[in-house]
């Protein structure tokens, strides 16, 4: 727990089998956070080839300003869980998550922790491998297409704009730490920690970062399957950890969606019509609550009135696309008031 902020800034580090770059990681860090008011928290996820003995060696040299403390786990209890251990005993004002491998740059770090701590209005910060201007070492096609799918997706679900939901590069100010609380052990703490800061209402800026992509053979742990599990997880923290109103909105405007696309297409085109409408549903259930939904529902009835075949088509989606507009304006001018709750 944070000590009246002793400490500007906590690195918090995961380590797995990471015995070839701990050194390495050690002396970037020295380079560029060697100073009294920044604590340095490793936590050794039950690694087996030496890296917490190594890690243990350099601590005890002493070669270094910042505070050091080096955790060790006595089973590998995945990098989500060694991350929330770490935050568990930071003291830190700003919390920074950095992975050991050294596929992203120590220098980019240092970089986004001086624009944090120069603009009091940034509270969290994450860094992004596809940002441009920065040297890239290239991905694997399924690991970098999975990633994009998921950031995409988390845009859609939580109204956002991240080109990177996954990097391993974050920094977030104390008050976004006390506002969160993380529950997932594995690759997937990306989107627990991202959904999060979002429900929470905190803005996430991004900075573009270096990336120097790494093999399985040279000791690479995530794959593409991580990436599909984290899909899982955006499922997960979208449909299922809601507040009883919006998993009332979901269902509400998924079943009506459903409905409205049982009037299109025949045999195996409408139950796909079906489908579609009934995801689209959803969606709008999550960013609208059931007053506001009903406004876009009554757009989409008065749009069902006008023409016919085609023309029918084409008015509902234009009065679809203005119950939209209606639907967020009423959202936003109740968004203060005690009727928040049912727009």
């Amino acid at each position: 727990m944070p000590q009246e902020n002793s400490k500007i800034l906590s690195i918090i580090i995961p380590v797995f089998n990471e015995i070839n770059y701990v050194n390495k990681l050690f002396d970037q860090i020295k380079i560029y956070f060697d100073k009294d008011n920044v604590e340095i928290i490793i936590v050794d996820d039950g690694s087996n080839d030496g890296s917490f003995e190594t890690l243990s060696e350099i601590k005890e040299k002493k070669t270094y300003k910042f505070s050091f403390k080096l955790i060790k786990l006595d089973i590998n209890s995945g990098k989500g869980k060694a991350i929330q251990i770490g935050i568990k005993d930071s003291e830190g004002e700003y919390i920074l998550l950095q992975d050991a491998d050294l596929e992203l740059d120590t220098k980019d770090a240092k970089e986004m922790f001086d624009m944090i701590i120069s603009n009091k209005d940034i509270k969290c910060i994450f860094g992004s491998r596809y940002l441009s201007g920065k040297l890239k070492k290239n991905n694997y096609f399924f690991n970098s297409l999975v990633g994009k799918i998921n950031s995409l997706i988390f845009n859609i679900f939580f109204s956002q704009s991240l080109s990177d939901v996954h990097c391993g590069l974050k920094i977030l100010h104390r008050s976004v730490i006390e506002k969160i609380k993380l529950s997932v052990n594995d690759f997937g703490i990306e989107i627990d920690l991202a959904s999060q800061i979002v429900r929470n209402h905190f803005y996430i800026y991004e900075f573009g970062v270096s990336y120097f992509f790494r093999s399985k053979a040279q000791g690479k742990k995530i794959t593409w399957i991580d990436g599909l599990k984290s899909f899982y997880y955006l499922i997960k923290v979208r449909f299922f950890d809601n507040s009883a109103s919006t998993n009332l909105s979901i269902i509400y405007s998924s079943i009506y969606m459903a409905f409205v696309g049982s009037h299109f297409g025949m045999g195996l085109g409408n139950t796909l019509f079906i489908f579609i409408f009934f995801i689209l549903g959803s969606i709008l259930g999550i960013h609208f609550k059931i007053l506001s939904s009903t406004v876009i529902f009554l757009f989409i009835f008065l749009g069902s009135l006008f023409g016919k075949g085609n023309g029918t088509t084409l008015a509902v989606i234009l009065f679809f696309m203005l119950g939209l507009f209606v639907a967020t304006k009423t959202k936003e001018y109740f968004s203060n008031s005690k009727f928040s709750y049912y727009f």
